[in-house]
């Protein structure tokens, strides 16, 4: 990937981290909103809301570590497993789904409390998972399906790990959000990204050889 098309992908996925915190915070926190634009408080009304987008320009970078450390441990993962690393994948993507159940049940559920929310966060991350993962195979090839999969799951909930450890209701939705707002968007832009710089280096590379030419056919004035 050039710089350039490197510098687009970082900006905009920051962008995707801001929007993103702040439409989930709005919808989470509707009642102080609606409060504080009923009492005309525009300018506290702002701030929070500028908050909320500094907050997910901080998810936005958290995903961006990582995507590009997910793309390493990928290439490693093919160079040491070879055609067995899809099913280990897929063994990853199991364990770390029913640990965010289990564990998270186990750690702070009560006595009587219902395993549904805990198995529903989990639902969350798998279906997006699945949705982002078919349009990266329709879009590049079946071979991708796995791979993303596993990003979008087992790398999103890895990042999530920070809040999921303090399980505060609020902030988990704020952060989940994001974080699979921001993964999905880089996983289906990279090879459009890729597909662009290349194109733009070939280009680069006719127009030199061009210029060659022409030099090589100018008469020499001696």
């Amino acid at each position: 990937m050039t710089s350039r098309n490197w510098v687009h992908l970082f900006l905009t996925t920051l962008v995707v981290g801001a929007v993103t915190t702040g439409v989930v915070g709005f919808i989470i926190r509707w009642n102080e909103f609606q409060k504080l634009l009923s009492d005309f408080s525009v300018i506290e009304f702002l701030s929070i809301l500028f908050w909320l987008a500094g907050v997910g320009l901080i998810f936005s970078i958290l995903s961006q570590m990582g995507f590009f450390a997910y793309l390493t441990i990928h290439r490693f993962g093919l160079g040491i497993f070879k055609s067995l690393w899809n099913p280990v994948q897929i063994v990853l993507i199991a364990f770390v789904l029913f640990d965010l159940v289990y564990l998270r049940y186990n750690a702070f559920a009560e006595s009587g409390d219902s395993i549904l929310p805990y198995l529903g966060l989990a639902l969350i991350v798998l279906a997006a998972g699945l949705i982002a993962a078919f349009i990266k195979s329709k879009q590049t090839n079946k071979e991708a399906f796995i791979p993303a999969l596993f990003f979008m799951t087992v790398v999103t909930v890895l990042e999530w790990v920070p809040v999921l450890r303090v399980n505060e209701h609020s902030w988990l939705y704020l952060m989940l959000f994001p974080l699979l707002a921001c993964n999905a968007y880089q996983l289906l832009v990279l090879h459009k990204l890729n597909r662009k710089s290349q194109e733009e280096r070939n280009k680069r590379n006719q127009e030199h050889g061009t210029g060659k030419k022409t030099a090589a056919k100018k008469p020499s004035k001696a």
